[in-house]
């Protein structure tokens, strides 16, 4: 009887050794994984500032973006993309044209054509990013647009969303300048007020001369092919 009674009794403690010496080894598994081996997705905030140059044939932003990797392996970025979803007009998006050292465009500067790059595991940095489109149908007027920012990463097949934000072209005073603007939801004062309504509507009597141009051009085009056709023996 005190034979069997032990015999159980030292069943019962190898099979709760076991137990915890398995909860052990998961664990430790777990917690390799974790540290090691986990895929984590990248991440990025709103801007405080963006470097803008708007034209009727071009669209140019240069954004700081800080971007984070929440996992343990690295995480390949190969490209960019932006986009206005809210807008009909915007056919194209804008592409990642050049990775600049710096925010504040300037006449020294070398074109860095966009390269890929790589994040480390729960790493963060800053990448200065320019997008651009030629003829994108969009040209943005004194208000608050919604951004949406797309990454291309090496683990993942197409282009996945990174950010999405309010970009403030409010704040672009001289929208022929290719200069840095803030893009905190800052008050603007009368004066920049009257600055930013003056240079869109310039910016916007500009295009309808040059399509007004345009027309005329085509309508003496017209009437001189008309006159070749009429005098022709």
């Amino acid at each position: 009887m005190l034979l069997a009674v032990a015999d159980q009794n030292a069943s019962s403690s190898i099979s709760g050794a076991g137990f915890l010496s398995i909860c052990a080894l998961l664990f430790t598994i777990a917690s390799f994984w974790w540290l090691n081996a986990r895929q984590g997705r990248l991440e990025s905030w709103e801007p405080h500032a963006f470097a803008a140059i708007v034209h009727s044939s071009m669209v140019r932003l240069r954004l700081p973006l800080i971007l984070h990797n929440t996992g343990a392996k690295p995480i390949v970025v190969q490209d960019f993309r932006l986009s206005f979803p809210d807008e009909p007009a915007s056919h194209l998006p804008l592409l990642w044209t050049s990775s600049p050292s710096r925010l504040q465009p300037g006449p020294g500067e070398e074109p860095e054509l966009p390269a890929g790059f790589v994040v480390a595991g729960r790493e963060a940095q800053q990448r200065f990013i320019e997008f651009e489109a030629p003829f994108s149908g969009l040209v943005p007027e004194a208000r608050d647009y919604k951004v949406r920012i797309q990454v291309r990463v090496g683990h993942c097949r197409g282009w996945r969303s990174l950010l999405t934000f309010t970009l403030r072209t409010t704040n672009i005073i001289h929208p022929d300048q290719y200069a840095v603007c803030n893009n905190a939801p800052l008050e603007l004062t009368k004066e920049d007020e009257r600055k930013a309504d003056a240079a869109l509507l310039e910016l916007l009597e500009g295009q309808e001369k040059g399509a007004s141009a345009k027309r005329e051009t085509k309508r003496r085009d017209s009437w001189n092919d008309e006159g070749n056709t009429d005098t022709a023996p």
